[in-house]
């Protein structure tokens, strides 16, 4: 996964363009995807596709010739969706168009400009700072031209055409925890899954932020209706503590599944209520939509220093939380998956185990009374009302051994789904 952000980092992303094929592009050597492009001009929900933004090179040069601000040393020196520019002007008119970060002098700034028409370097502070007054060449090679959106997407089949979608955006230039992070981790999860027939069928959408998911939306109406569950990926490789955030339902299964994983797992995390404001969670969870689509990151969106800055590079991210990030995807994806409800055939008392075999089959285990207990809990509450994830929150068992339980009740009969 480190890898995969180490390839995509340098490359120059925005929310059209060239650097979004070239990141599906490495994608697609991981896992086959379905590339869509959607015109310039296309209506999608409230908004329209914008025109296509392209830039081959960029820079600030004193009068030696010299470039002071270089795009090709990174993608974060240009304000994205700067228009074209060929200028020399002193230093005085050059500076509003200058972003820096005064509190962090090192560091370079990340901002865009998609829908107002503007042009704009991002440098260091100190950079500015050690710039004499004169004359400066300033050059942007930009095209902004009608052309497409690009998105894509990558399904894992299963068992049911029941649907959860995994969303990542795609549209952030050389910043490796938002969200290169995120991709790398969908990436491999993804892979995951498909080692296994899973019970759902697991839509992977890479698409830009906002405006990829909203074109999404718009497109797939019909698909919406099959959507179960969701879950956004953001900011996955960070040191801090896992962050969940709800849906706007706030009580959606994968709400529910993925508090009881990461409590049940032991690890320090955070479970926050649902804003409208953050990432592509809140386009999913539009009233209109509704759908039970929750957020996992790391540290949330602007909640670290390093956010937005070229501080978020390929070494503020580790191998080790990105591994985390997606153990814990895994854990929740096993539950959701296996999140059923059954009726008891035998609710009149409680059936005699013993001559099923049942009890015999758990000779030998350490966890015997644990998974005996699993059994009677399953038998209780086994009325058509209660999921599994139910059973496993009220007797404070481990959800595979409630699973485990009822895969031996099924099997001997005292169940059905």
């Amino acid at each position: 996964m480190h890898a995969l952000v180490e390839r995509l980092y340098p490359l120059c992303r925005s929310i059209t363009g060239d650097g979004v094929r070239a990141t599906l592009d490495i994608v697609g050597e991981y896992v086959p995807l379905e590339v869509h492009e959607v015109p310039t001009g296309t209506q999608v929900l409230d908004w329209t596709v914008p025109q296509e933004w392209n830039i081959r090179d960029a820079y600030v040069a004193d009068a030696s010739g010299r470039r002071v601000v270089d795009f090709a040393a990174s993608s974060l020196h240009v304000l994205g969706y700067s228009v074209p520019v060929s200028a020399t002007m002193p230093l005085a008119e050059l500076r509003p168009h200058l972003h820096t970060l005064p509190d962090h002098p090192t560091w370079v700034p990340y901002r865009t400009s998609y829908y107002k028409p503007e042009w704009g370097f991002c440098l260091a502070q100190e950079t500015l700072d050690a710039l004499p007054d004169g004359e400066y060449e300033v050059r942007i090679d930009s095209t902004l031209a009608d052309g497409h959106l690009t998105y894509a997407e990558h399904v894992v089949p299963g068992r049911v055409p029941d649907e959860v979608i995994v969303s990542c955006h795609v549209c952030h230039p050389s910043l490796a925890n938002d969200n290169l992070a995120g991709i790398a981790v969908a990436v491999f999860l993804a892979r995951a899954l498909a080692e296994r027939e899973p019970h759902y069928t697991y839509r992977f959408i890479f698409a830009p932020g906002t405006i990829g998911a909203i074109t999404w939306l718009a497109r797939n109406r019909e698909r919406v209706e099959r959507v179960r569950h969701g879950l956004v990926l953001a900011c996955a490789g960070d040191p801090g503590d896992l962050t969940y955030k709800r849906s706007r339902r706030g009580d959606a299964e994968i709400d529910r599944v993925l508090r009881h994983v990461l409590t049940a797992s032991g690890r320090p995390h955070r479970v926050t209520g649902f804003t409208p404001y953050g990432y592509d969670e809140r386009q999913y969870c539009s009233p209109g939509f509704d759908l039970g689509v929750g957020s996992l990151s790391r540290t949330p969106y602007a909640g670290y220093p390093e956010y937005h800055t070229s501080a978020d590079n390929p070494d503020f991210v580790s191998p080790e939380a990105m591994a985390d990030t997606l153990a814990v995807c895994r854990e929740a994806f096993a539950v959701l998956d296996r999140n059923r409800r059954y009726v008891n055939l035998s609710p009149h008392g409680e059936p005699q185990l013993g001559r099923r075999g049942l009890y015999d089959s758990l000779g030998g285990r350490s966890d015997a009374q644990q998974a005996q207990m699993a059994m009677l809990w399953v038998l209780s509450l086994s009325d058509g009302e209660h999921s599994l994830l139910d059973v496993a929150e009220r007797s404070g068992l481990p959800f595979d051994t409630v699973a485990a339980a009822a895969d031996a009740l099924h099997g001997a009969g005292l169940l059905k789904a």
